[in-house]
C-alpha cells in the first residue's frame, strides 16, 4: 500500500487562550517549522446574545421581545463598544504573544494572521478552516486529570467529529 504524501501549508490554531491552548500552540510552531506553514490564530468569543435570544423565544413573543432591546437600546450600545474594545485587546495579545514565542524560542514561525470573532466557537473553528483552506487544526484538548480524559472538551470533541480536515488534540501533560 502506497502511503499517500502529506503536505501542511496551513495550519488553523484555535485559541480560548487557556495553559492547554498556549500548551498546543508549541505544536502549532514545530509542525509550522517543519512543513514550512503558515499559522492562523483564531480566538472566537461565544455569542451570549445569540444564546439569550434562542433562551428568550420560549417565554415570549417576538414584538415584546423587540420592544424590550429598543428600551435597553443605549445599554445595548455601550456593552458593543466595550466588546469592540476586547476585539482590540484580545488581537494585541495574541499578536505579543505570538512574537515572544518567536524571540524566546529561536524561530522564524510567527502568526501570518490574527482572527478574533464572535459567535458558535465549533461554526466558527470549522468556517474559518474552510475559508482559510487549512490544512490541519492544532488545538488544546483542556483535559488533564482523568475524569476530563473521558470527557474531553465538547468545543474540542465537536470538531473532531465535523471537521473535514485532520485535527490535532494536544493535553496538557500530567504534574508528576
Amino acid at each position: 500500500m502506497k502511503l499517500p504524501q502529506v503536505n501542511v501549508s496551513n495550519i488553523l490554531y484555535p485559541t480560548d487562550l487557556s495553559d492547554n491552548a498556549r500548551y498546543a500552540f508549541a505544536y502549532a510552531v514545530s509542525l509550522a517549522e517543519l512543513y514550512q506553514a503558515k499559522i492562523t490564530i483564531l480566538h472566537v468569543m461565544p455569542e451570549e446574545q445569540s444564546i439569550m435570544e434562542a433562551n428568550v423565544s420560549g417565554y415570549i413573543k417576538q414584538e415584546k421581545w423587540d420592544e424590550i432591546k429598543n428600551t435597553h437600546y443605549n445599554q445595548t450600545r455601550e456593552s458593543l463598544i466595550a466588546k469592540k474594545r476586547d476585539h482590540v485587546l484580545i488581537r494585541e495579545v495574541l499578536d505579543q504573544f505570538s512574537q515572544d514565542v518567536r524571540k524566546e524560542n529561536d524561530t522564524s514561525s510567527l502568526a501570518d494572521e490574527i482572527i478574533i470573532e464572535r459567535g458558535n466557537p465549533v461554526k466558527e473553528i470549522l468556517k474559518q478552516s474552510k475559508e482559510r483552506n487549512c490544512d490541519l487544526i492544532v488545538m488544546g484538548s483542556r483535559g488533564h486529570s482523568t475524569l476530563a480524559d473521558v470527557m474531553m472538551g465538547s468545543i474540542t470533541k465537536r470538531v473532531l467529529r465535523r471537521s473535514d480536515i485532520p485535527v490535532l488534540v494536544v493535553r496538557l501533560p500530567h504534574e508528576e
